[in-house]
């Protein structure tokens, strides 16, 4: 790989950050621009949404050049839930399966636990917004993929309630818009991150507030529960989010390709290794958790390490917010 190959490549785990900043100096001078009289101020202006475009361009640019070339084969890994769960925003029927790259999620994908079918209230059949524990998913336990150790935890945002209706999605959207201001940590939520022996770092979000049972530096096993499914974070619904990547910045890193193993998905006679497409059920025939066959009780007040960093601990297991 030449220098340049990997200066570009350098430049593209950083778009997103470019981005926010381009959009910034072209839209703030612009509007200052237009209130301000002619003066000194309004001169030194001029300039930034020039640069703000240059930097738009130059995004656009490392989009097409600088993506690295997809990974070979996928790493297999312990399926993050037990029991019958279905497939949302699945790499089996498109990558990037959320549609973006950005935060290392290029083949992330979302599972939402249906016991089974109807077992979840219908889109658009109910309250617009309904309780997060009106979800089977909602205080599932969440499994480490990998063995490894914890290199970020947190699990001080508030579950909000659910958006189960048109009108409800629309505040979502704009919600998510205000939540991608402050970076990362407000859209993946609560969260864990685990680095494996090969450099893997295995992420699951949208964990329940107050639920964590490792803390930063603590080694796990793969199948060892981590916490509880909850509703922090850009989310519709209680689920999990999992994904694998190749850094523990979700600024900088980029997606990996997972499988998991020993799974049955519609249609399976055998369990198999593999991911479930949309709409797919996947249901988890693995060991049970190997660490702690008995559930323990959340770490009270488990230190944040990296990227998630919140106020104060979080200990209310109890009702969410909107």
């Amino acid at each position: 790989m030449t220098a340049l190959t990997r200066a570009v490549r350098r430049l593209y785990r950083v778009r997103t950050p470019v981005l926010a900043v381009a959009v910034l100096l072209v839209l703030l001078p612009t509007a200052a621009r237009a209130v301000l009289p002619d003066g000194p101020v309004h001169s030194a202006l001029a300039p930034a949404p020039l640069v703000g475009a240059a930097l738009l361009a130059l995004v656009l640019l490392l989009g097409v050049v600088g993506r690295p070339a997809p990974p070979e084969g996928a790493t297999t890994v312990t399926t993050p839930v037990r029991g019958r769960w279905l497939a949302l925003n699945s790499p089996a029927t498109r990558v990037p399966s959320h549609g973006v790259r950005a935060y290392g999620q290029a083949y992330a994908i979302d599972l939402v636990h249906e016991p089974a079918d109807g077992a979840r209230p219908a889109f658009g059949a109910g309250r617009a917004m309904p309780a997060a524990r009106d979800y089977p998913a909602f205080g599932q336990p969440v499994l480490a993929m990998t063995d490894g150790v914890v290199v970020a935890a947190s699990d001080r945002q508030r579950d909000h309630r659910a958006r189960a209706s048109w009108p409800s999605l629309l505040y979502m959207m704009a919600e998510g818009a205000v939540r991608e201001l402050g970076g990362p940590r407000f859209v993946v939520g609560n969260h864990v991150v685990v680095r494996s022996a090969d450099g893997t770092y295995a992420l699951l979000a949208h964990l329940r507030r107050g639920s964590l049972r490792v803390r930063p530096g603590q080694q796990v096993r793969a199948g060892q529960e981590l916490a509880e499914c909850g509703n922090s974070g850009n989310t519709s619904e209680p689920h999990v989010h999992a994904q694998l990547m190749d850094r523990a910045s979700l600024w900088t890193a980029q997606g990996l390709p997972l499988a998991f193993r020993d799974v049955l998905i519609d249609g399976d006679d055998r369990p198999r290794d593999g991911v479930p497409a949309n709409g797919e059920h996947l249901v988890a025939v693995g060991p049970a958790d190997p660490a702690s066959p008995e559930p323990g009780p959340p770490v009270p007040g488990a230190p944040v390490q990296g990227p998630s960093a919140l106020g104060r601990p979080g200990r209310d297991h109890g009702g969410e917010q909107l």
